[in-house]
């Protein structure tokens, strides 16, 4: 970790955007429409305790992306947004995930090239 940011991806693959817009409007995995909304107009429900998604990519940066799957609670430790790769030290973990994180490292590089694409 470098400031607000991981700037190295967790793997030697390029994430896949479609992989990654696929695991972002999931309902079974990725959860992230629970709370956020963006630009997924066949989506019905969309969520509004988080920021909309919709111009993610121009906002942060993939390191900065990249951080927040990670372990979101390192900028903000009060933060509702679950850690999607960190397995240490989490509280509230159902004894099937523990020390399984939510997304493996090859989806937190899918959903980061996706959200790089949302820039309007």
């Amino acid at each position: 970790m470098a400031g607000d940011e991981i700037p190295a991806p967790l793997t030697s693959t390029p994430g896949d955007a479609a992989r990654g817009r696929a695991i972002v409007v999931q309902r079974q995995q990725g959860l992230c429409l629970l709370c956020h909304s963006g630009p997924f107009p066949e989506e019905r429900f969309q969520g509004s305790l988080a920021p909309s998604l919709e111009g993610a990519g121009s906002r942060w940066t993939a390191g900065q992306l990249r951080l927040r799957l990670v372990d979101g609670q390192r900028l903000n430790p009060a933060t509702i947004m679950p850690s999607y790769y960190r397995v240490e030290g989490l509280e509230r973990v159902g004894n099937g995930f523990k020390s399984r994180p939510i997304l493996e490292a090859q989806q937190i590089e899918d959903v980061i090239a996706f959200l790089q694409t949302l820039r309007n």
